[in-house]
């Protein structure tokens, strides 16, 4: 076993590895970017050194400033975990190069699954199935375009040397062709610098299931049962659970051992990830899609609902260190086995617009200024946060993993609904409560999946107005605010009591402006009862008690929460904020400009895309909010903005009659960015 181990990582996923090393009685090195000089990977390591300035390219992708730290550190491996070079075949030749066991497969292996055109020739070869789809590398657009005519819409857009969703873009109608492979190339480029596409068939309402396998230096290759993770949101896994209910003993048998032939023909050692799309009506007609070359997030529910020789449970990043140190796999296939059930959501930075819906989903960011993250029996955290930790947009916008494991599957479900209730995040908003209403879903509760329901149902999932309560709590504590300091005598001033009391009249009420971000400012009269401490706010409203988590102005509840601000409306009109025209388009979230469609001067049309923002490895169009001519322009690619910030303004082409007056006001409908998340 080594003694010394760089993590070539950041966030819950350097924490999960930098435990399994301490368990092991292995040096862990963290390395880190000018932007986590104080995050908890860097203080739970046994050492850590500086990479650079925040920008990834600039420290966590910079093969030659790892290297530096490794030699620096005394490394003798480096573990990449997931992201960023995990599945780069030059970091993996570098690190072999400089002396350095590279904690995951071969180069070679690394740069042939990386390849998805080539894998998927690769495994055919081997006897797996594989989905249908384009044929050939570096296909130009015509070339591309062509490969989808001739398959029929509609089809999938894919990276060839990409992976997480990023870059991939379903295209139902032939007319948006072009549009969808030029976001396609751009993001995979950004994402992997290789803007390589392939294209496959769409298959309407699959389901994703993925194999983990172990394969060691001496030709032991084992399976280790299944996930599913058809529970996905833009390509993107949100739920995943081991074992699937879909598959039948049979059938599982049989994509395990097409896994270990996936494995076994690109020569692979260590943890790795076979994914298969698979048919609902018919699972045995399942196809290989890609093999990933690392650690999976989802990896801890394999974890816990894995037996290995009648042993509960098994450490994947333990096995990953013993197989790259040589030791073999002391166990075999006959020897695996899924006990219970394991239920994993992943938390993310992001919010959700109470107007928009579903289709309001953004990244966000801020400061965790209250954390309470769930633990005890049956329930698992894997986290990089802590209270202070400050949530930007140059990473993956993942935070955390809650993990719960039952006996069965309805009880590892009802652990972790009740897991993410007492999940608090203050400070930044997060999908907790929106995965802890997705588990409770009727389609999810009995497990009728597919990649698609999160998208059809989502807009049900996600509350389309602030309870009344949440104001009530925030004006409880402005009210607790104004009371005066009681006085070691006793005796309190009446006139300074927030009563309302006036001279010779009745009392009036007591008012509080209040706003959420990108909703319309209220002005809450508290009518209800209300206890204030220093974390928390309980209100009791028409009889019925509520309790939510507070720091500043936000509050929490479920895993919901709101920041509520005072509102003043004449700085907001002043500065922008609420109340600006309906033809300013702000920033949705904070992130940086990469596409400028336009520029003063241009008529537009309703809908049209005008600008493209990236942030957190994700793109988002801003589009017209209505017909009419750009008058200013604010920003051009490269430009790095704010949450809210304005981006440009489009005059409205008429300004409707409202009959009245001289001709009446703009209207004011239809208004805001028009934002919306297209990764």
């Amino acid at each position: 076993m080594f003694d010394t181990v760089l993590v070539a990582n950041r966030g819950e996923i350097a924490v999960r590895v930098i435990r399994t090393l301490r368990a092991l009685g292995v040096r862990s090195v963290a390395v880190f970017s000018d932007a986590d000089a104080d995050a908890r990977h860097v203080r739970e390591a046994d050492t850590a050194v500086r990479l650079g300035p925040a920008p990834s390219a600039e420290s966590y992708l910079a093969v030659d400033r790892i290297l530096d730290a490794a030699r620096r550190s005394g490394a003798q491996a480096v573990h990449p975990g997931y992201g960023f070079l995990a599945e780069n075949a030059g970091f993996a030749r570098a690190c072999a190069d400089a002396g350095l066991a590279f904690i995951g497969p071969s180069a070679e292996a690394i740069a042939l699954m990386g390849d998805k055109i080539r894998a998927k020739e690769t495994v055919r070869a081997a006897g797996v199935p594989v989905v249908p789809g384009s044929s050939g590398s570096a296909l130009d657009d015509s070339a591309l375009t062509a490969a989808a005519h001739a398959i029929g819409m509609p089809v999938l857009l894919k990276p060839s040397a990409g992976g997480g969703g990023k870059g991939m873009r379903l295209v139902r109608d032939a007319d948006t062709l072009g549009d969808e492979i030029a976001a396609a190339r751009r993001e995979a480029r950004a994402s992997f610098g290789d803007d390589t596409l392939l294209v496959e068939r769409w298959i309407e309402r699959p389901r994703h299931i993925e194999i983990q396998v172990l394969a060691d230096a001496h030709g032991g290759v084992v399976h280790l049962g299944e996930r599913e993770c058809s529970l996905q949101r833009r390509h993107q896994k949100v739920i995943e659970e081991a074992p699937s209910v879909l598959l039948d003993p049979a059938t599982r048998a049989a994509m395990g051992e097409a896994a270990v032939q996936a494995a076994r023909s690109c020569g692979y050692r260590g943890a790795g990830t076979v994914e298969f799309i698979v048919p609902g009506a018919d699972p045995s007609r399942f196809s290989f899609m890609e093999m990933n070359t690392r650690l999976q997030v989802e990896h801890p529910v394999t974890e816990l609902a894995v037996s290995v020789a009648g042993r509960p449970g098994i450490d994947l990043v333990e096995w990953q260190l013993r197989i790259a140190a040589g030791e073999p796999l002391p166990f075999g296939q006959d020897d695996i086995a899924l006990t219970g059930h394991a239920v994993e959501a992943r938390i993310c930075a992001e919010t959700v617009s109470v107007k928009e819906g579903a289709r309001g989903f953004l990244p966000s960011g801020g400061t965790v200024l209250l954390l309470r993250e769930p633990d005890g029996d049956g329930v698992r955290t894997d986290s990089g946060l802590s209270a202070g930790t400050e949530v930007g947009s140059l990473y993956d916008p993942m935070l955390s993993k809650v993990i719960a494991y039952g006996p069965d599957r309805p009880t590892a479900l009802r652990q972790l609904r009740a897991a993410l209730s007492d999940t608090v995040t203050l400070g930044v908003p997060t999908n907790a409560g929106f995965l802890r209403r997705l588990l409770a879903h009727p389609a999810v509760v009995a497990g009728e999946l597919d990649t698609g329901l999160v998208e059809r149902e989502a807009d049900g999932l996600v509350p389309r107005e602030v309870p009344e309560e949440v104001y009530e709590a925030a004006a409880a504590v402005r009210l607790a605010a104004l009371a005066p300091a009681p006085r070691a005598d006793g005796w309190s001033d009446p006139f300074d009591a927030p009563t309302g009391w006036r001279l010779g009249g009745t009392p009036a009420p007591v008012a509080f402006p209040l706003r959420v971000p990108g909703l319309d400012p209220v002005t809450h009269v508290p009518r209800g009862t209300a206890t204030v401490t220093a974390d928390r706010v309980t209100v009791t409203l028409d009889g019925v008690r509520h309790t939510f988590d507070r720091a500043a102005d936000w509050l929490g509840r479920d895993g919901d929460s709101w920041q509520v601000r005072d509102h003043d409306p004449v700085a907001a009109s002043l500065t922008g904020g609420a109340g600006a025209g309906a033809g300013s388009l702000t920033a949705p979230m904070p992130g940086t400009v990469t596409v400028v469609k336009v520029a003063v001067g241009d008529q537009v049309t309703a809908g049209q895309s005008l600008l493209v923002v990236e942030a957190m490895k994700m793109e988002h169009v801003v589009s017209a909010p209505h017909a009419g001519t750009v008058t200013e322009l604010d920003v051009r690619p490269g430009t790095t903005v704010a949450m809210d910030q304005v981006l440009a303004v489009v005059e409205p082409a008429t300004a409707p009659d409202t009959g009245g007056g001289n001709g009446g006001d703009k209207d004011g409908s239809g208004g805001g960015t028009g934002a919306e998340g297209v990764s």
